[in-house]
């Protein structure tokens, strides 16, 4: 069963072993573990539901509180901090559950005779508040998109496939491999994020130097707005004026519910290998995968990780006497306290593929790169969905752990990995705390790369002191952020975390271009308010 107030299945265990815990205890003093408030005292906090009575969507509704508990916020640190300390402040005043179009429809005729709130909600793994309910009197109900997971159509000629925008990562998948087809498109959130969401946030999934980003991927769907049915055909290319898909990618449901996306799907590839490359220090290894990045070879995934990550990396990894001797011989070969490790993954027809592989190794030899096979890529490979696991392990030893991400062009990147760790640290100084913060380039292209930087600080036992922890770091890094020109988001998308630094992304006139959109498909603004924009 799925967790409640924390991330993953409750079966699912990824525990920190006593080197880790003494690598974070060295590195920002030991933790004390913070004891949760139980589902039932959560469910106590949350207040009857205000929603107005309608024969016509009764059966669609629930309005018990735990499914309203267990919809009303997602994965972020503060929503972990109002799970976790039993402080809800706000909910939905219920959750519907709609298995067809046609269903959405009733939802809104209803949502907008009744003035009532709606929020979309695909896997419920957001990061930047897309899910809270807003404070105030109007009702909230939250439209729960899980059922409309079915494959509708598969175009093996075109390789097309349409889907219920609720689909999971891992059932959309298995749909398209029985059949011979895969999207590719896995981000860290796979196991529980949706089809739809994975849209309407422009995510970028772990191999999308091959397959791309969801953008290349989504070719057409179905939106709900309130002013009426949006179909979006799908067409090779086309001139004809806006491109109407561009209206629904990052729009984070506040145009109305997309319920069906067709995605362009490519068949399983053949072969499928990652590898891991060690280069001496930072600026060799950025210099590496730049050239790798602009030199156009078929890989399907690049993550340069900083000298932190990497010794953090190793250092949680266990295996002490193993990682002992890797560490030995990469010394010999260069490869000391400053070395980047760099995974390389290839997919596709097993000669291309290979051949990719050895061009690779090719450029990043001469810069100090130690090729140590295929070990760690496939231990990477095999944890790649569970290492986010280790937010509930941490937070049981009593540290919290949080993310940002950006993306800017090459001559920024060095700086913008440097500026924005600099800035958590000293967000934290403030209350005489340390921050244990590494970073790593997610995402590579021609022109630059994704610089996503992880922080893991202690808890200190009390919710209105870690949320203003968490306040001051958010601010300070995603102020460095606007500061250093990088986007405010490169994968997330923006729900109300990110909504106070979107104007120096787009600029007034860009945000009134967006909310006139918003108005035109939802004159009332129903659907999901006080998100993306300030």
């Amino acid at each position: 069963m799925r967790r409640w107030n924390g991330w993953g299945d409750e079966a699912v265990e990824f525990a920190l072993h006593d080197e880790a815990l003494a690598f974070l205890a060295q590195r920002i003093g030991a933790g004390t573990a913070v004891p949760d408030a139980t589902l039932e005292q959560a469910c106590a906090s949350i207040p009857a539901s205000r929603l107005p009575a309608d024969a016509s969507v009764a059966s669609l509704i629930q309005t018990d509180a735990e499914v309203r508990l267990r919809n009303a916020l997602g994965q972020s640190l503060p929503d972990w901090l109002r799970l976790r300390y039993g402080v809800i402040e706000t909910a939905p005043d219920g959750v519907a559950y709609p298995e067809s179009s046609e269903d959405v429809r009733m939802l809104l005729a209803y949502a907008q005779r009744h003035n009532v709130a709606l929020i979309p909600q695909g896997g419920g793994t957001s990061v930047v508040g897309h899910l809270t309910a807003p404070a105030g009197a109007q009702p909230v109900l939250t439209v729960n998109l899980s059922r409309l997971r079915q494959m509708h159509y598969l175009d093996t000629e075109a390789q097309l496939a349409t889907f219920g925008a609720g689909v999971l990562g891992p059932d959309l998948e298995a749909q398209l491999r029985a059949r011979g087809y895969t999207l590719g498109h896995f981000p860290q959130s796979f196991e529980y994020s949706s089809l739809g969401g994975w849209v309407v946030t422009r995510s970028s999934g772990q191999q999308s130097l091959r397959y791309g980003r969801i953008e290349q991927l989504f070719r057409g769907g179905v939106v709900e707005t309130p002013a009426g049915t949006l179909r979006i055909q799908t067409f090779p290319a086309s001139a004809a004026g806006t491109d109407l898909r561009e209206l629904v990618l990052g729009s984070e449901g506040r145009m109305g519910v997309l319920t069906e996306a067709t995605v362009r799907v490519t068949p399983l590839p053949q072969y499928e290998a990652f590898h891991a490359v060690f280069l001496p220090d930072w600026q060799s290894a950025e210099t590496a995968v730049r050239l790798l990045a602009q030199a156009g070879l078929a890989l399907s995934m690049l993550r340069l990780s900083n000298p932190l990550e990497t010794t953090t990396m190793l250092a949680l990894a266990g295996h002490k006497r193993l990682i002992g001797m890797l560490e030995s011989y990469l010394a010999l070969r260069g490869c000391k306290q400053q070395k980047c490790m760099l995974m390389l993954g290839v997919s596709g027809q097993k000669r291309a593929a290979r051949a990719a592989l050895r061009a690779a190794l090719e450029i990043t030899a001469p810069l100090g790169g130690v090729h140590i096979g295929r070990a760690m890529g496939d231990k990477w490979k095999q944890n790649r969905f569970r290492n986010v696991y280790l937010r509930n392990a941490a937070w049981q030893h009593g540290y919290a752990i949080d993310t940002v991400e950006t993306a800017v062009d090459w001559t920024r990147v060095g700086s913008m990995m440097q500026t924005v760790e600099a800035a958590a640290t000293a967000a934290l100084a403030q209350y005489g705390e340390k921050v244990h913060t590494y970073t790593h380039l997610s995402h590579l292209y021609a022109q630059g790369a994704s610089v996503y930087t992880t922080f893991v600080f202690r808890l200190a036992g009390n919710y209105a002191q870690d949320l203003a922890r968490w306040r001051t770091l958010k601010h300070a890094v995603s102020s460095a952020i606007v500061a250093q020109g990088g986007t405010i988001s490169h994968q997330h998308g923006v729900g109300t975390d990110h909504a106070p630094y979107l104007a120096a992304e787009k600029g007034e006139l860009g945000l009134s271009a967006m909310q006139a959109l918003f108005s035109h498909f939802d004159p009332q603004q129903i659907m999901n308010p006080g998100k993306l924009l300030p």
